[in-house]
């Protein structure tokens, strides 16, 4: 195994060869990102020039910003918080992107180091690959993908006519839309025909497999899902997706926002994890005895992260504007229980088709964009993973809506009642460690005091364009 210096000094020369190809695209500089516990994307760039040096020394960044709100308030926790102590971003050059929706700019997410080489113990990003190589050391593959939702909202407040949309509270900005169309509509496809291509072309061009992009449900809606790759990969590629589309609706005269909520009393944009289980090439989601096809490995994850989805919320849907996108019947599953194909349930079953044998997945619906992704991917392979060691199974698959069964528990409905589960796993716990499940837990307390007794549509205003 390579020592750190090694390590670093290889990534040096990789990052010399890449400097060399920048410089021939005409790039000018690297976006080097991170997800902090508020679910921002946060960035320190370098010169084309300085990417060398990035790889090898690393680039500084306080800790502090671990315990940042989604306003940019600050508070703190036992291990982190202060103005002192500081950090090294290390570039994942092997992620390195050129920018199609930004001329002149490449990106790669970071890994972040200590002064004296160590892995930071809270970096959410070596979170997530430590759960990934956990399940691996158990044989056990996991594919990933997120889909992306987003809303598109016009930026001239001048504008005025029927896109406005109706409803806004009184004395909230008005709420304006590019797009007049249905949901799911050809007619808005039709009227955004080239945003929509740029934004496709932009993802196509950067080298993401795009499986597909179509309209949603509410006005301005717009969903584009990627293909499924490792847990680490899939947090990075979403990343990535929300800041091309980001990028490609700025160029437009637009906004992209990837809000839980944009206009109360709207179905929101969700987050939705989409996962299957693999063993030696073997996708376990088919071909065993459990409920449609499930091997015990398949069934007894699922079950781990359903019993764990509670505190799982606050990590998924972590801030009290995700809460407002969690209403019944609105397909956000808002349940803990699941089924097949069934999407009011928070955990969805997909067998997909006999001769697919990637098709068979699950879909974990009650998340949103306002999650760091890293978390998220870490989170639910701790909780799968301790499912599969207690040999857990499924209760029985709910069909139809459970709204109206009645008998089925609801997920916590309060961003306060989703952290004090949090608080009680053990199993996230002890999968974070202390210095990040204490940095989160703090950061979701300052946002739950932030929003105390604040209007849903005054706080829905407060983070529409947060995320």
């Amino acid at each position: 195994m390579e020592t750190g210096a090694a390590e670093r000094e290889r990534a040096r020369r990789n990052a010399r060869h890449e400097t060399a190809r920048l410089r021939a695209e005409g790039i000018r500089g690297t976006a080097l990102t991170w997800v902090d516990n508020a679910g921002i994307t946060r960035t320190k760039t370098v010169p084309t020039s300085r990417l060398a040096h990035a790889a090898r020394w690393g680039v500084g960044m306080s800790p502090v910003f671990d315990v940042y709100a989604v306003d940019d308030s600050v508070t703190t926790s036992r291990h982190i918080g202060g103005p002192c102590g500081d950090l090294r971003l290390f570039p994942d050059l092997d992620r390195l992107t050129v920018l199609a929706g930004q001329p002149g700019w490449a990106w790669a997410p970071v890994d972040r180091y200590t002064q004296r080489g160590e892995p930071y113990v809270a970096c959410q990003r070596l979170f997530a690959r430590r759960q990934t190589e956990r399940a691996l050391a158990l044989g056990l593959e996991l594919r990933m993908g997120f889909e992306t939702e987003w809303t598109v909202l016009r930026r001239d407040a001048s504008e005025t006519g029927a896109e406005a949309a109706a409803g806004s509270g009184e004395g909230a900005p008005e709420v304006r839309y590019p797009c007049r169309g249905p949901a799911y509509g050809m007619a808005r496809v039709v009227e955004l025909s080239d945003y929509l291509g740029d934004v496709l072309g932009a993802l196509l061009d950067q080298h993401v497999d795009v499986l597909q992009l179509h309209p949603e449900y509410s006005p301005g809606q717009f969903e584009v899902s990627a293909a499924p790759s490792d847990p680490v990969g899939a947090a990075d590629l979403v990343v990535l997706v929300r800041e091309t589309i980001r990028a490609v609706s700025v160029r437009h005269g637009l906004t992209a926002s990837f809000a839980p909520v944009v206009e109360v009393g709207r179905v929101g944009n969700g987050g939705h994890l989409h996962l299957s289980l693999w063993r030696e090439e073997r996708n376990l989601c088919r071909g065993g005895d459990g409920p449609f096809g499930m091997t015990a490995d398949c069934r007894s994850f699922l079950a781990g992260v359903l019993r764990e989805l509670p505190a799982l919320l606050a990590v998924g849907a972590p801030t009290p504007a995700g809460h407002l996108r969690l209403v019944p019947s609105h397909w956000a599953g808002v349940f803990r229980c699941w089924g097949l194909e069934n999407r009011e349930a928070a955990i969805r079953f997909v067998p997909g088709a006999p001769d697919d044998p990637g098709g068979a997945n699950a879909e974990v619906k009650c998340f949103d964009a306002s999650a760091n992704p890293y978390l998220v991917v870490g989170g639910v392979i701790s909780a799968g993973l301790a499912g599969i060691a207690d040999r857990l199974t499924l209760p029985e698959p709910v069909s139809g809506d459970p709204a109206r069964r009645g008998d089925q528990p609801r997920l916590p409905t309060s961003a306060t009642e989703a952290l004090e589960h949090f608080e009680r796993s053990t199993v996230l716990r002890e999968a974070m460690g202390d210095p990040l499940f204490e940095a989160f837990a703090a950061v979701r307390r300052a946002e739950i005091a932030l929003f105390e007794g604040v209007a849903p549509q005054d706080v829905v205003a407060a983070v529409r364009e947060r995320y």
